[in-house]
């Protein structure tokens, strides 16, 4: 479970190459080898059930990872973007007395009473470690302690287990109809939900290739595409949003792809119409969440409809429900409820958190926003946090932002609510502009208000700023918005 495909691979097909990063590409045998090293002498270092990896997406993470789940403990993946507080305040929550990191982001954990392994002190693994002990988890053990990149407030701990997570790869394995033949890439920082998952566990247990690049940038996601002929991508709707705006790239440079999957924040209209209009190439939008493994719907170039994120995974279960609990109709507008077995085990040390969540027949109260279909797809149309009561009508902020990126200059869009003493709130509306294009807040007024939108949801104030504040994740800080809206 989890790590036997790698050693199946890495006996079946020695030299086929498991990974290429910024230092050069390993085979199956020596990513096997150097994990089976690694979790020998993890277990070695600490009694602790947890081991803290501070690494970038490559063979070193991977290489750690499966080697901590080898020597019989759980991974904490560190988010490195974190702040020097968000990061001490995982480290004391998890529990972890090990770190393996690497010189240039040891600096981030120096001032914590850690056991620093350096990864690039530790010498080559012989090939004679291919055979290591393997342990033998149950599905509801402990396999990875996921921190959520603590938007508000700081980071929970999300419990994924063996069960949670390799059901959440076949799954998504099965429903997009990934291939061995397939080539990833791997950008998205393997501290997110969706980089594990999508980049490493499925590519590993398909016994197939994954470029990881250490840093994104268009240049370079572009690049490793093309010259490695890349075929599934994934990515947050801000990299596809970049690579849209680079004049060098062409339709050429994406030949080799199968598909271009979007997740971790919503993929906007006008974003995938203009990838598709300039390069040929369909965007798919996913859904998921930590809490989830993350993946539970998705779009493929078999089964797709533009607008939604797809049809829910195998095995997932899905319920729209209203603010008084109640199940509501297809096509009906309320809180996303899931259920499956990629659903966490829970929050960690957070029993009240974790009850708040969870139903107790199961279901994972998302706090998202959305609707099924009659033929089963999901509409993600907002987060229920994020809902602006105007004068006690609704306003959900995705509408609002799908109507101001029609404006032709308007690169991005993001909407929140201001507090008003008449009205409870106002809409307020942040937008950034694309490069030699201008327009007024005024001019963006009247475009919105020209959308038929109704009155309420026209925003009060539209602010032209130079970028959008974001988590390390790509998805933008509503509550920074937020903050700047009342301030202002």
């Amino acid at each position: 479970m989890l790590f036997q495909p790698l050693f199946t691979h890495a006996q079946q097909h020695p030299q086929d190459v498991a990974i290429i990063d910024d230092k050069g590409q390993y085979t199956y045998q020596q990513l096997a080898a150097a994990a089976a090293g690694l979790g020998m002498y993890l277990s070695l270092q600490t009694d602790k059930p947890s081991v803290g990896l501070l690494l970038p997406p490559s063979a070193g993470f991977a290489a750690s990872f499966y080697g901590t789940l080898l020597s019989g403990k759980s991974v904490v993946p560190i988010n490195y973007l974190l702040g020097d507080r968000e990061i001490a305040h995982v480290i004391a929550d998890s529990g972890i007395d090990t770190v393996v990191t690497i010189p240039q982001l040891a600096p981030r954990i120096e001032n914590a009473d850690l056991k620093i392994v350096d990864l690039s002190q530790l010498p080559q693994t012989p090939p004679a470690a291919l055979t290591p002990h393997f342990p033998s988890p149950s599905p509801d053990d402990t396999a990875v302690l996921l921190y959520t990149s603590g938007t508000s407030g700081l980071p929970k701990g999300v419990i994924l287990t063996y069960g949670n997570l390799q059901s959440d790869v076949d799954a998504s394995i099965e429903a997009a109809d990934l291939q061995h033949r397939h080539k990833f890439l791997g950008v998205i920082p393997l501290f997110h939900a969706f980089g594990l998952t999508a980049g490493l566990l499925a590519p590993i247990q398909l016994g197939s290739t994954v470029v990881f690049l250490a840093r994104f940038s268009p240049v370079g996601m572009v690049n490793a595409i093309r010259d490695h002929q890349l075929s599934i991508v994934f990515g947050v709707p801000a990299m596809f949003g970049a690579v849209a705006h680079l004049k060098s790239a062409t339709p050429e440079d994406f030949k080799s792809i199968y598909a271009l999957i979007a997740g971790g924040d919503a993929l906007p209209a006008t974003l995938r119409e203009g990838f598709k209009a300039r390069f040929g190439i369909t965007i798919y939008e996913g859904y998921g969440l930590s809490e989830t493994s993350p993946v539970v719907a998705i779009n493929t170039p078999q089964v797709n409809r533009p607008g939604a994120v797809g049809k829910p995974l195998p095995g997932v279960e899905v319920k729209i429900i209203d603010d008084s609990g109640k199940l509501l109709a297809t096509g009906q507008e309320g809180e996303v409820w899931l259920k499956g077995p990629m659903v966490m085990k829970g929050y960690h040390n957070l029993p009240n958190e974790t009850a708040a969540a969870l139903t107790a027949d199961g279901y994972l109260k998302t706090g998202d926003l959305g609707k099924l279909d009659a033929d089963g797809f999901l509409y993600i149309t907002g987060r229920k946090k994020d809902l602006i009561i105007v004068g006690g009508e609704k306003a959900v902020p995705r509408e609002i932002e799908e109507a101001l990126a029609r404006h032709p200059a308007v690169a991005e869009a993001a909407v929140v609510g201001k507090k008003d003493p008449s009205r409870g709130e106002v809409v307020v509306a942040f937008c950034t502009l694309k490069p030699g294009q201008s327009a007024t807040p005024e001019q963006l007024r009247t475009f919105a208000r020209d959308q038929n939108l109704a009155t309420f949801k026209v925003p009060r104030e539209v602010f032209i700023v130079e970028e959008l504040p974001r988590s390390p994740t790509g998805k933008v800080l509503k509550r920074v918005l937020a903050e700047k809206a009342n301030a202002a």
